[in-house]
């Protein structure tokens, strides 16, 4: 069974770096009936952390955050990959963007159980078209 790879929006906020700081934006965004289809955090400072949020619902998101006064960067593009685990499913896509000569910003897979996988890749801008026609996304 093939890889199913599709282009996602995400959005990102920054936060204090600080216990608790992540937990409130979440609970924000609960409250708003958001749902999240991943989520990525870290550290861009001593003092701030960055959350990207992939959003089921934007619609939903966007109020969500808004009502919560959550400030948002976006939409951005990223690329979602769902297929089944096995050896080097990620060697696979990396070998695809290497070939075609385009460097990852960041990516991040994990095993999700029952024999399947999931990962997001973190593309530039300017090379998204470029990474979709590699990957086969239309």
């Amino acid at each position: 069974m093939a890889d199913i790879v599709r282009r996602i929006e995400y959005y990102y906020t920054v936060v204090p770096n600080r216990a608790g700081a992540g937990a409130k934006v979440f609970n924000a965004l609960k409250a708003g009936g958001a749902n999240l289809i991943a989520l990525n955090g870290f550290p861009t400072s001593a003092r701030r952390a960055q959350l990207a949020f992939v959003p089921s619902d934007r619609d939903a998101f966007l109020a969500a955050a808004r009502k919560a006064g959550i400030k948002l960067k976006g939409p951005k593009v990223a690329f979602l990959i769902q297929g089944e685990d096995r050896v080097g499913a990620v060697a696979a896509v990396l070998s695809k963007l290497g070939q075609a000569r385009i460097n990852v910003t960041a990516m991040q897979a994990i095993a999700t159980g029952a024999g399947r996988y999931g990962a997001i890749l973190w593309i530039k801008s300017r090379n998204v078209g470029k990474a979709a026609q590699a990957l086969g996304v239309s």
